[in-house]
């Protein structure tokens, strides 16, 4: 019985130094990341394969030059990006092409890829011209929400969209989410008086951020996954609610976009770097009382996706240090 027992109280002294720890390094590295100038400062260039002259990246507090920017993170997809690009690229010249005001660029933030990502990326960018189709090279991999961060950071719309290399959404569902936000914006700008129209009027200037959802088609894919697989899903879905709060069905989709003046605010601000900056994203728009319209968008599976079980570790690695840097005040938000 005494063995038992000392086995027990190693046990359990065993746990309570793995949590220590744990919690040590938690806070130690929320404390780390206090100051978001952590996030990688790769120089602020373009480069022009044509003439391969570089072209100075704006800033994301500089005025808008294009009406839309579609800000797409790239690691190792040189065999999907090129029909995502084609589709996408398709569409906004047709749609240039019957509204002369509509103005574009594509960013491709290449997150370190290791294969042909970049020569299929400069191929679109000699097609297109650098002035509307750009490439950032971060050179390392960095994570899905700092080369979003990156390419937010650097674009010139006064609507921002971020979209998945894969092109898993439908590029034209923008427009719902484009509506949306203009309905949002008039009603904002006219304090409830969606009617009146003012010239001064710009979208950019409106803080507003619309989700992608794919919620509507969450009863379909519990009936066709497997169970391990659900129960997941709705833990984290429940550490989510935790964390950043109720209100949002669908805070992981990858299409989502913002106004000029949303986008300065939250990716000055946002600390995580892979998976879970969505839900930060979350947060910081209740921080700062910012609009969200969650919007159901099509969505299909593509082959090939790097989101894995081995990633859920990371996910709640990033929650808990969000967690701690916000409720601790370490993470301060700059306004």
């Amino acid at each position: 019985m005494g063995f038992v027992c000392a086995i027990v109280e190693a046990l359990l002294v065993v746990v309570v130094i793995i949590l220590f720890g744990l919690i040590s390094a938690i806070i130690f590295e929320a404390y780390r990341r206090r100051d978001n100038h952590a996030h990688i400062e790769a120089p602020a260039i373009f480069e022009d394969p044509s003439s391969l002259k570089q072209v100075p990246c704006p800033s994301v507090t500089d005025p808008a030059e294009k009406y839309i920017s579609l800000i797409i993170p790239a690691f190792n997809e040189e065999h999907r990006l090129p029909g995502a690009l084609d589709e996408t690229l398709n569409y906004l010249q047709q749609r240039a092409a019957k509204d002369k005001s509509f103005t574009y660029e594509v960013l491709i933030i290449d997150d370190g890829s290791s294969d042909g990502t970049k020569r299929v990326a400069f191929d679109f960018v000699r097609k297109y011209t650098v002035d509307n189709v750009r490439i950032i090279l971060l050179g390392r991999n960095h994570g899905k929400g700092e080369a979003i961060r990156k390419g937010m950071l650097h674009s010139r719309g006064e609507l921002l969209l971020m979209l998945d290399a894969d092109g898993a959404t439908k590029v034209t569902d923008l427009e719902k989410l484009e509506s949306q936000i203009h309905a949002v914006g008039r009603k904002e700008y006219n304090h409830g008086d969606s009617v009146t129209v003012d010239s001064t009027f710009r979208i950019s200037d409106i803080p507003i951020a619309a989700f992608g959802s794919r919620a509507h088609l969450e009863e379909k894919a519990l009936a066709t996954r497997k169970w391990y697989r659900n129960f997941l899903m709705k833990g984290f879905h429940l550490v989510v609610i935790l964390t950043a709060g109720p209100g949002i069905r669908d805070t992981q989709c990858g299409f989502k976009m913002f106004t000029r003046a949303a986008a300065r605010k939250l990716f000055t601000n946002i600390r995580l770097k892979r998976w879970c900056f969505d839900v930060e994203l979350v947060y910081l728009c209740k921080r700062f009382g910012i609009p969200i319209i969650e919007i159901s968008v099509n969505w299909s599976e593509i082959p090939g996706s790097k989101v894995n079980p081995l990633s859920i570790p990371n996910m709640l690695w990033e929650l808990a240090l969000m967690s701690v840097g916000y409720r601790t005040g370490m993470w301060k938000v700059r306004t």
